[in-house]
């Protein structure tokens, strides 16, 4: 994890610090739940959860002998409760521990993931109804099709975004698991209603089966939701990408005052932000992979997981986090240029309007076959002449076209160029994403 490229608030979750504090609540919950059921004295657990700390560099320069991180944590708290230490841990093993505080983080981050998309949903919208009605050329393979608005471009955004809300819900729901149940999963050693009462004070749910280990399967789709969240703030980021190209110049990044392009071109104003997310969704989703490799550890359990989770948990989330953030800073304050959208409109000379000029065709009596070809003849005359095309617009070619104009009369030919048409069903798309 890069600093430059972290929220304090991800990256909190998975400091030393707070995991050992929740390694200590898992550890003195389950103290109080054995007391509560007379399998360890009250008085221990009460001991525990009074007395109990533990130092991280101590925990540090145990390890360092002992090889093994949960028993360097169990003797750091020893070391400040006392004797009735010796009922921690009854009956546990690490991955108790391990997994259960890795479910509790997890959810912990995807509820921040949840308030970064939210943000990101609520600028979505905000721009989009600002610029609903905006008329810009859609395109196609990179190419000048028919028009649409900006607004609709943005609300279609916003419904993704809403489908990766979604996923993160159930991303989180999926992750927030507990599993204490001892040696090779079987309670062996444990009550069950141990589990059940951690579960509940931590706000997870029983691992059904947790074979000594959560099942990775969980893992894998909560960083395989974490990768399409990241897929859709790479397309967004993509579409203002090129919409700031010069020639293009359609919307752009807001330019700080005082900012600086290039260091060696004081001109530029280059699309930085959104290059930065796009390499920030590429960090993110290179954790699918190693997540969906995890699922299958020999038998009930083995730790080839642990290091690569270790690396994954904290810069998924964090990276991802920080682009979400970053994503709806730049949709709040995006500059946008309807009058550049007009100019592109107009770039083709109306070439935009040939399926509807087609279309009138047919339904005039001309063959689709004919009717593309009548119409694709004079758009290419349009095409191969030099740009702006104003003189050479397609509606002209048409009118010049006797195999057009004895089909089609003057008020008809003329209605395919109007431009309004194209933006008749805006408010019931609008209607179906923003209810």
């Amino acid at each position: 994890m890069i600093p430059r490229y972290a929220r304090p608030e991800m990256t909190a979750i998975w400091e030393p610090e707070s995991r050992y504090g929740v390694w200590l609540e898992i550890e003195t919950l389950a103290m109080e739940a054995m007391a509560e059921l007379g399998t360890i004295p009250k008085s221990a657990a009460a001991e525990y959860r009074a007395k109990g700390k533990f130092d991280v560099a101590r925990i540090d320069e145990i390890e360092r002998e002992v090889k093994h991180d949960v028993i360097a944590f169990l003797t750091s708290v020893a070391e400040h409760v006392g004797p009735e230490s010796r009922f921690a841990h009854q009956g546990m093993t690490s991955s108790d521990v391990l997994d259960t505080c890795l479910a509790v983080q997890l959810a912990r981050a995807s509820d921040l993931l949840i308030t970064g998309c939210e943000r990101v949903m609520a600028a979505l919208n905000k721009r989009a109804v600002e610029f609903k009605m905006t008329p810009t050329i859609g395109r196609s393979h990179g190419i000048h099709a028919e028009p649409t608005t900006f607004g609709l471009k943005l609300a279609g955004h916003y419904a993704e975004f809403a489908r990766n809300l979604a996923r993160l819900k159930a991303a989180r729901a999926e992750i927030a698991t507990c599993a204490i149940s001892g040696a090779v999963g079987t309670f062996a050693q444990i009550d069950p209603r141990v589990e059940a009462y951690v579960a509940a004070k931590l706000g997870l749910t029983v691992e059904p089966v947790s074979t000594q280990v959560i099942p990775r399967d969980r893992h894998a789709a909560f960083f395989a939701a974490l990768g399409v969240v990241a897929a859709g703030v790479e397309r967004l980021a993509t579409e203002i990408r090129h919409l700031q190209r010069t020639e293009v110049l359609e919307a752009e990044e807001y330019f700080e005052p005082g900012q600086k392009g290039s260091s060696a071109m004081p001109h530029k104003r280059n699309p930085v932000l959104t290059e930065n997310l796009c390499g920030l969704a590429r960090l993110v989703r290179s954790a699918v992979i190693p997540a969906m490799e995890n699922v299958a550890l020999w038998h009930e359990r083995d730790i080839s997981h642990s290091s690569v989770e270790r690396g994954i948990g904290p810069d998924a989330t964090i990276h991802l986090d920080f682009a979400l953030h970053r994503l709806a800073g730049v949709i709040e304050k995006l500059v946008v240029y309807p009058e550049n959208m007009a100019r592109n409109l107009a770039l083709l000379g109306g070439l935009h309007n040939s399926q509807r000029v087609m279309l009138a065709l047919t339904q005039a009596g001309v063959t689709r076959e004919d009717a593309y070809r009548l119409v694709q003849r004079n758009a290419m005359a349009v095409w191969q002449s030099p740009p702006p095309r104003a003189d050479t617009a397609l509606i002209d070619k048409l009118r010049a076209d006797k195999d057009i104009t004895a089909k089609l009369d003057a008020k008809t030919l003329e209605a395919c160029f109007d431009d309004a048409h194209h933006f008749a069903r805006v408010d019931e798309i609008f209607a179906r994403v923003f209810n």
